[in-house]
């Protein structure tokens, strides 16, 4: 699906990012699983969202801005 290791690199970085940021700072008994569940939600769908824009055309004339 996807050949360049460029999407798992920000995935793995996107992840690590979320998931101190929700454990660090929160105060429920829960906070393991809660971080866990919400950096791998976010780093999946950022790799989605890369992929669906590499899947792009470039000659495609509606997107084409400048």
């Amino acid at each position: 699906m996807m050949k360049n290791p460029k999407y798992i690199v920000f995935g793995v970085i996107t992840f690590v990012i979320i998931f101190l940021m929700n454990y660090l700072g929160s105060d429920t008994p829960d906070k393991m699983y809660r971080a866990v569940l919400t950096a791998s939600v976010s780093a999946v769908c950022l790799i989605i969202g890369l992929w669906i824009y590499s899947k792009r055309n470039p000659n495609d004339e509606r997107n084409n801005f400048d």
